[in-house]
């Protein structure tokens, strides 16, 4: 059974840091792209970052650009994400999120979250003003 679990998720003030971790457990996940999403209240669920099987492409959203950082440990089966300079508008629940198609490199279907087939249960990150 496939279990992908955040963690890292916290209370922040604006300017700070958080780093959240997804540990994919259940099958290897080596040759999949690995995402992270975030959903605000009232809010649909949004893209935020994704790195490709091989760590060769990675994509963010524009809003989070020079601010996160996506890594992936293929040997750890599992995905990070820096966040630096967090902003109050980053308060969320995040998600990361496996593309069970091997070998996924196109960017627009890498943004879009339909397109994922596991999914984490989400961690809060909140930032105050």
């Amino acid at each position: 059974q496939v279990q992908l679990v955040e963690s890292g998720g916290g209370l922040v003030q604006a300017g700070g840091s958080l780093r959240l971790s997804c540990a994919a457990s259940g099958r290897s996940f080596n040759n999949n792209a690995m995402g992270w999403f975030r959903q605000a209240p009232g809010k649909e669920r949004d893209f935020v970052a994704t790195i490709s099987w091989s760590g060769g492409i990675i994509i963010y959203a524009d809003s989070v650009k020079g601010r996160f950082t996506i890594s992936r440990d293929n040997a750890k089966n599992g995905v990070y994400l820096q966040m630096n300079s967090l902003k109050p508008e980053d308060t969320a629940v995040y998600y990361c999120a496996v593309d069970a198609t091997y070998y996924s490199i196109n960017s627009r279907y890498l943004r879009t979250p339909s397109n994922y087939d596991y999914w984490g249960q989400g961690t809060q990150v909140t930032v105050s003003s």
